[in-house]
């Protein structure tokens, strides 16, 4: 009897412990309060709690529902539609990890890293030329103007001249690109004749690029807009035409089938009493015999 009672403990004992409870953190936080107060106690002695009134709570947080946080981060490489070197960037923890951080492409702003890059930052913008790097921003203009042609019409006055204040309201006017008198360089100044031209734009002092530039004659533009109205004017009555003999054409062609078919009911109801009279005789035989 021991003996069977000690077999059933050891094999007891050799089975896995079962978990009776999970071993997994809580995911998320719920603040709740109770929803009637606990009445203050005597000095020393613990509170006085109703079982059933001091049971029932109310949620006050659910961090399911509660904003997420965002990441905090300083990039080392420039990063499309997110920033540049040394930026300090907000992104989701997932991006953070799983992109920026796993690629080496950010680091932690820590007071170390945020140090660093405020110093080379600080070197960029007061450095030497040939020490400076580009921002972000800045080879973004840079690739935006390698792109663009200005096109500028001449002022119906004939003391017309185009010097870098005009062409510097152009850049803002017709390319939304603000380039102050410093940054820009003209072949000659003033230009005063109609032809092609270009100009270099600097940017940031570190950067030079060539924008070709055109002078037009002048223009009344609202002499130009009456003609693209005649033109859409024009263009807008030959569709309705077109459409018009479409459906004439569709009218015309519908009457043609239904007088055919007319046709075709006539000749059927003259063939059948001809039938009929031709069997007539026959049947006049038969009763004369």
């Amino acid at each position: 009897m021991w003996s069977c009672g000690r077999f059933v403990l050891q094999s007891l004992a050799r089975q896995p412990a079962a978990r009776s409870f999970s071993l997994t953190p809580a995911q998320h936080t719920v603040i709740v309060e109770r929803w009637w107060q606990v009445p203050l106690s005597k000095v020393g002695s613990p509170p006085r709690l109703y079982p059933r009134r001091h049971r029932i709570y109310k949620v006050v947080e659910d961090t399911r529902f509660a904003p997420k946080e965002k990441m905090e981060l300083i990039l080392t490489q420039n990063v499309a539609k997110l920033g540049g070197r040394g930026e300090t960037v907000f992104v989701r923890k997932s991006v953070g990890r799983n992109k920026l951080l796993a690629q080496g492409l950010a680091v932690y702003p820590s007071p170390e890293n945020k140090q660093m890059f405020a110093e080379e930052l600080r070197l960029l913008r007061e450095g030497k030329p040939d020490q400076r790097l580009q921002t972000r921003t800045g080879q973004l203009t840079v690739q935006l103007l390698q792109r663009s042609k200005l096109n500028i019409n001449k002022m119906p006055s004939g003391d017309f001249q185009l010097t870098k204040e005009v062409v510097c309201r152009q850049f803002v006017k017709k390319l939304g690109i603000v380039v102050p008198p410093h940054a820009l360089s003209l072949p000659f100044e003033p230009i005063k004749d109609v032809g092609d031209y270009w100009c270099d734009v600097t940017v940031n002092g570190i950067d030079t690029v060539r924008v070709h530039m055109s002078l037009l004659p002048y223009e009344d533009q609202s002499a130009t807009y009456q003609k693209q109205l005649k033109a859409q004017q024009k263009l807008q009555a030959a569709e309705r035409d077109s459409q018009a003999a479409v459906e004439e054409d569709a009218a015309s062609k519908a009457v043609s089938d239904a007088d055919e078919a007319e046709d075709g009911k006539d000749s059927l109801t003259t063939a059948a009493p001809t039938q009929q009279g031709a069997r007539l005789p026959a049947s006049e035989n038969s009763d004369q015999k």
